[in-house]
């Protein structure tokens, strides 16, 4: 109860009216787009088994996704390291199997090591830049990027390595329509992620903190919230979503220092169409841009043949919602009054 008061504590200098999230437009474009999917799935097989394929790739999209908006709704900064360290600790998971260590056993530590990666950079790189301002913790994390890149190149040189996957590429037949226990698989594992992320902040007092650090830390310190230390909880977890993420691209690419690269922009688009301060948002927007992409490129013939075009559609896709609604999709605009 004290946190959630630390919320409501301060009166602002100036009257603040904030817009809703969804307006009804946005909630007529998600309607529409889910009758689309369903009715298109219902009468295409191919249409249903490169839905899901998409929704595979949009979970990957939106767990990143979700790790940038965190750290962002905290700190006001993009990290711009988080695909690296994603990457970094695939590579730690590469090295446990390669020790003879169990895939979902490397997992469980690996999650755990980016965890308390994630609050070391937070402490010992992060902190104390910080009062330089924004820009010059964008210029740290771009570095931390680079040294993060340099280091697995010269730990496990730049070779490209396959990567097994907990998930088998066998078909499940629903009817007429073959789905993989590979796409269903990553499905599963990053929106059950997301949702004990939410569940995580919505229901434990730690969570509940977290949001109050993030929203109004001067008003969290009156009630003796650990501000420091819970916007270094928010990179930690930031890490391992990141982590997860990574293990779940590298079975369909390879192992190597700039995998994520990529993985990164797609994420940074899906967080900013769906609202960079909105983790729900984050998630529709990588969802959407999985399915989106993975279709384009099924019927639209030169997308088909030049995959290498789907970025730039999804810098198109970025551009226009932000022509259109520029704090996102589901962003809250403020209105001041002075």
């Amino acid at each position: 109860m004290a946190v959630a008061r630390a919320l409501k504590i301060g009166l602002p200098l100036t009257r603040r009216r904030v817009r809703p999230a969804v307006t009804w437009p946005v909630a007529l474009l998600l309607l529409v787009a889910c009758v689309f999917l369903t009715i298109g799935s219902l009468t295409s097989a191919i249409f249903a088994e490169q839905t899901v394929a998409g929704l595979a790739q949009g979970g990957v999209y939106a767990s990143l996704a979700v790790a940038l908006v965190l750290i962002y709704r905290a700190t006001e900064v993009i990290n711009f390291a988080q695909g690296g360290m994603a990457m970094f600790t695939t590579y730690i998971t590469f090295q446990l199997m390669e020790w003879g260590v169990s895939y979902w056993a490397a997992f469980a530590a690996t999650i755990g090591i980016a965890f308390a990666g994630g609050i070391a950079v937070e402490r010992v790189i992060i902190r104390p830049t910080a009062r330089g301002g924004v820009l010059t913790v964008v210029v740290v994390t771009i570095g931390l990027l680079l040294l993060l890149q340099g280091a697995a190149a010269w730990i496990w040189t730049p070779q490209i390595r396959p990567f097994r996957s907990a998930f088998s590429a066998r078909p499940i037949r629903v009817g007429g329509v073959a789905f993989t226990v590979q796409d269903l698989g990553t499905i599963g594992v990053t929106i059950g992620a997301v949702v004990l992320l939410w569940l995580f902040f919505q229901l434990t007092k730690t969570g509940l903190a977290m949001r109050a650090a993030a929203l109004r830390p001067a008003a969290a310190r009156l009630v003796g919230v650990r501000v420091g230390w819970m916007l270094a909880l928010g990179w930690g977890l930031a890490a391992a979503l990141g982590a997860i993420t990574g293990l779940m691209v590298v079975p369909t690419t390879y192992l190597q220092p700039t995998m994520m690269d990529t993985i990164l922009i797609y994420a940074f688009a899906a967080a900013v169409v769906g609202g960079i301060e909105n983790p729900a948002g984050a998630v529709v927007g990588g969802l959407g841009l999985g399915v989106l992409l993975n279709l384009l490129g099924t019927y639209v013939g030169f997308l088909k043949h030049a995959p290498e075009l789907n970025l730039p559609v999804a810098l198109a896709v970025l551009l226009v919602v932000l022509l259109i609604r520029p704090a996102g999709l589901f962003g809250r605009t403020l209105v001041r009054r002075v």
